[in-house]
């Protein structure tokens, strides 16, 4: 069973962090993901730092932009991670554009994935029909999850689609705005929450955007299976070192 599955049977409100590789060093992804799973995070999004952002706010974009000039490529990228599974168990998951992995080649970039011990894929842009129809059986042949996104205005006809091309959990963005723009959630957002939990999807839904505290942890997971912090990790990284993750950790939990 792919890693994504079994933690998500695990009885617990999930937390998943997203950062951006080679940020702020060239030679952090490793240490990153290494400290996050030592302090208790439940799953690992690893960002795949892109040229021309479509959903990231200022401070995951101003992080890839960085992390770009430090030279990370989806090579270096997989040259650090190529060890990774003699030391970290949690699920890893890469996010990032379609045009990179077209680049490198679809089906190279899941086998490689496989190789190193990707879990998943979360590229924002690759539409749930297009996937569906071209790449499902490669992503398939190579044992790893697509997660697709929803949003409040996605229609109910679009995500129970989504579900039914699903085999692990659905991306929930808490807004229809960009990553980092918000603090804290109204009576819309929780009412866009409550709706989708009472849709009974087959695959459980973890809420991203948004969150950066307990109380929004807390919050979010009221209504979903776990939570995603991303902008509130990266600010922390730009401010501290690498050595005090475990301090922000501690903060959500």
């Amino acid at each position: 069973m792919n890693r994504i599955n079994q933690k998500l049977k695990e009885d617990k409100k999930l937390l998943s962090i997203y950062f951006t590789a080679g940020y702020p060093n060239l030679d952090d992804t490793f240490a990153i993901i290494q400290d996050l799973e030592k302090n208790g995070v439940d799953m690992i999004e690893i960002g795949l730092p892109f040229s021309d952002p479509l959903a990231d706010g200022p401070t995951i974009q101003d992080s890839s932009t960085r992390a770009l000039k430090n030279g990370m490529t989806t090579q270096v990228l997989f040259n650090q991670l190529k060890d990774v599974r003699k030391t970290v168990s949690i699920p890893l998951i890469i996010m990032g554009y379609f045009n990179p992995m077209l680049q490198y080649g679809v089906e190279d970039f899941c086998k490689k994935c496989q190789e190193i011990g990707i879990d998943g894929l979360i590229i924002p842009d690759l539409p749930v029909d297009v996937y569906h129809e071209q790449y499902k059986t490669i992503f398939d042949k190579y044992g790893l999850i697509n997660v697709f996104l929803i949003t409040p205005q996605t229609s109910k006809e679009r995500i129970h689609f989504i579900d039914s091309v699903s085999d692990g959990f659905i991306y929930m963005v808490s807004s229809a705005s960009v990553t980092g723009s918000q603090s804290g959630f109204g009576d819309d957002q929780n009412e866009y929450f409550k709706r989708i939990s009472n849709m009974d999807l087959k695959n459980p839904q973890i809420i991203g955007f948004g969150i950066s505290s307990n109380e929004t942890f807390t919050q979010a997971t009221q209504y979903a299976k776990g939570a995603i912090i991303g902008s509130a990790f990266i600010k922390f990284l730009t401010e501290n070192s690498v050595d005090f993750i475990h301090k922000f950790v501690s903060s959500i939990r």
